[in-house]
């Protein structure tokens, strides 16, 4: 058969690989204007198939097996088959995608196939609209791997962004991940690449192959893959789409109503691979997680639990904070399933879930994001915009649509598909400054010479918009550590819309006092005082967190002063101090057991330490100061607000005690705290009090209970009518050392 010279350029292109569009050759397609030695004007149409690894292939003509053969064009591995009026009229009657035999080479291996390349455009044109405006917040839906049944047949749907490239193909298991078997068709000038494989199914592994137009070949993971393998490998897995049965029907339907601005809020941070472990290198599964974590967590009286990041990563050592897979629960774990599993346990048994998300920055892993179509298309081109210098990672590239749309709705993802109540945002401050961790000629300014990272502020607000407007009473937290104002206030009235805000000035203050020898504590008072002046300009979450226990900086209960028991003594009044304190509450993991060593993600707790007392006596503790943080509306109904807290005396730096009040709302209720951050008992220590009452104790940390000294006030605590501190009426308190007293009215019990 004889064919033009274009014709012959575009086999010749199929048979390379260079094709940006095999749907113009593969398939079924009208022969009258190809066949130059034609006779008479009769319409023809010819069958095409390209199969590297074929022999011979055969056109199925019906279920009992009856085949033609195609022909093989010289000095290539296309096969075809001119199909006249009565071949083409039965294919259509059989079905419109017919299917194939072929034959392996060297083998006498024979397998069935339908071609890819039979099959219309599916990725629709509002999607790719969206999609290219960065406004399809559900882009996840059509982006990746879907299994799909399309004119009765079924298979996987792929779709990838990657722009300016020669041909993308899909590569695994099914086509010996040969880049020459099925490339992708071409969506224009979105950069959209799509096609349906036949026969696929759920778990087969497969990657992308790219044709860069420097002719550079890129072997890279889906961006948006929902499942992918366990580290070392770094394959993508096609996952099914939802099925799973969810039974938190009821939960959701309170939290979308939750007034947690005024509710209690404690948050227990862990990470999933060294919370507890079977073996040294045994992670639990998400469903083995929520046989013991849960009880656990709820048995300490903690309101939601926070997972540091659960996306899948190649390193462990990274903690998740540099990930690969941004829409992969990681498979150390378990199937995306199980992960769905330990949230919906957590919702029935009345436990939130927050994970960490990380927008910030990825690694530079040659199989991801990095260069992903063989130049910087996720990331800035200019290191001076594009590389986190400090990390090792790549800054995303938040001005471009398609990156933000990635981002915005991977944060989708993870709270339509597994029901989470929000996102802690990792290292906002890096993303809002330009300059961040950069010395002079390192950084570019914005438009208006600025340091303000206009693209990620924009970036940020978007996001918040969004997940808050499609899903009402999930909260997103932010880590920021500057002074950058209205983090934690609406969009609409100029703030970057988060829920809440890490207070990273009160822990860095308050670990720096606590650290102090308590004779030199009278210098630092300012240290416990100073967040006053800011409590109420954000919403706070007070964070004891995973960073404060690695690197050198020592485990809670090591960086504590003092000898043994001056240690467990300072490490209760810590926490004592932290629920005290206006804000929500949040503790890592092994700071409630006491551990000794730093945080290790390679190994479990060390449990064995609730063998001893003083260890037992702070996991003690915690329970109870959580209770106490719940069932106690002054300590919580106000966290926001300088009208939930007056001091008593907040001067007495000579003796480092703190006394003052937590009120409710109209002061229907109150309690009185004092601290004393001092190892010296003080017996009579007057303090002056709100009411003419009797007082008692309703938490004391210097307990025997807590396997403290005991020194306390055992008996009703009468007021006087003896003016103190700007009160009327004081009180007379033995203040226990290193110890912090809860004060209740008898008449409110």
């Amino acid at each position: 058969m004889m064919m033009n010279n274009m014709m012959n350029n575009e086999l010749q292109r199929i048979q390379n690989a260079t094709h940006h569009d095999p749907f113009q050759v593969l398939g079924i397609h009208d022969n009258s204007k190809q066949n130059d030695d034609r006779q008479g004007n009769e319409k023809q149409s010819i069958l095409r198939f390209f199969q590297p690894h074929a022999e011979s292939v055969e056109l199925l003509l019906d279920e009992a097996g009856k085949t033609i053969p195609l022909a093989r064009i010289p000095h290539s591995d296309i096969f075809e088959l001119t199909l006249d009026k009565e071949l083409e009229a039965k294919l259509e009657k059989v079905h419109k995608h017919p299917a194939f035999r072929w034959q392996q080479k060297g083998t006498d291996e024979w397998h069935t196939t339908i071609s890819p390349y039979t099959f219309a455009p599916q990725t629709g044109e509002l999607d790719i609209h969206l999609f290219a405006e960065g406004k399809h917040h559900h882009a996840y839906r059509f982006m990746g791997a879907h299994l799909k049944n399309i004119d009765g047949v079924e298979g996987c749907l792929f779709c990838v962004w990657a722009p300016n490239v020669q041909r993308i193909s899909i590569i695994g298991d099914f086509n010996g991940w040969d880049g020459r078997c099925h490339p992708m068709r071409s969506l224009g000038e979105s950069g959209l690449w799509e096609l349906f494989i036949p026969g696929l199914q759920a778990g087969d592994s497969y990657k992308y192959e790219i044709l860069s137009r420097h002719n550079e070949i890129l072997v890279k993971t889906d961006p948006y893959a929902r499942s992918m393998a366990l580290r070392p490998d770094t394959v993508s897995y096609i996952d099914a789409d939802n099925g799973f049965n969810w039974q938190d029907k009821n939960w959701l339907a309170q939290r979308a109503e939750f007034d947690w601005q005024h509710q209690p809020m404690s948050i227990y941070e862990l990470h999933a691979g060294s919370w507890q472990r079977d073996e040294p290198e045994g992670f639990l599964n998400w469903r083995e997680l929520a046989e013991r974590l849960i009880p656990y967590v709820l048995d300490l009286g903690y309101t939601h639990i926070e997972l540091m990041p659960i996306a899948e990563h190649p390193l462990d050592q990274s903690w998740g904070y540099q990930v690969t897979g941004f829409f992969a629960p990681s498979a150390r774990y378990g199937s995306p399933d199980d992960f769905r599993y330990f949230v919906d346990q957590c919702h029935q048994q009345g436990l939130g879930v927050f994970i960490d998300w990380v927008p910030a920055h990825f690694p530079k892993d040659e199989f991801a994001l990095a260069r992903f179509n063989g130049e910087a298309l996720y990331e800035h081109a200019d290191p001076r915009q594009g590389e986190h210098q400090d990390w090792g990672t790549l800054i995303f590239n938040y001005g471009r649509n398609e990156v933000r749309n990635f981002l915005i709705t991977n944060a989708v993802y993870w709270l339509e598909e597994f029901h989470l109540d929000g996102l802690r945002v990792d290292a906002v401050a890096s993303m809002l400054y330009l300059n961040y961790s950069r010395n002079e000629g390192e950084w570019i300014p914005n438009e208006f010479g600025g340091a303000e990272n206009l693209e990620a502020i924009h970036f940020l607000r978007e996001m918040n918009t969004t997940v808050h407007g499609l899903h009402p009473g999930i909260l997103t937290m932010a880590e920021e550590s500057t002074a950058w104002p209205m983090v934690s206030r609406p969009v609409e009235l100029g703030g970057l819309g988060f829920s809440m805000k890490w207070n990273m000035g009160w822990m860095n203050d308050n670990l720096s006092y606590i650290e102090t020898d308590p004779v030199y504590r009278q210098y630092h008072h300012n240290q416990l005082t100073f967040s006053q002046i800011y409590s109420y300009s954000e919403n706070f979450i007070l964070p004891l967190s995973h960073d404060e226990v690695v690197h050198g900086k020592r485990s809670l209960i090591d960086k504590m002063p003092g000898d043994n028991w001056q240690k467990f003594a300072n490490l209760r009044l810590l926490y004592a101090w932290q629920y005290a304190h206006p804000g929500k509450k949040l503790l890592f993991m092994g700071g409630e057991i006491a551990q000794w060593k730093e945080w290790d993600e390679s190994a479990a707790l060390d449990w064995a330490l609730l063998d001893f007392a003083t260890h037992q006596g702070i996991k003690q503790l915690v329970g109870d100061l959580n209770q106490l943080y719940k069932n106690e509306v002054a300590l919580h109904q106000q966290d926001f607000s300088e009208q939930g807290f007056q001091w008593i005396d907040c001067n007495d730096s000579n003796q480092s005690v703190l006394s003052f009040i937590r009120w409710s709302k109209e002061r229907a209720e109150h309690l009185v705290c004092v601290l004393n951050f001092t190892p010296v008992p003080r017996e009579n220590y007057r303090i002056g009090v709100p009411a003419k009452a009797d007082y008692h104790e309703v938490l004391n940390t210097d307990s025997h209970y807590y396997a403290g000294s005991n020194v306390g006030n055992s008996a009703l605590i009468q007021s006087e009518a003896k003016p103190w501190s700007g009160f009327e009426q004081s009180i007379s308190l033995n203040l226990p050392p290193l110890g912090a007293l809860f004060l209740k009215l008898k008449k409110q019990e």
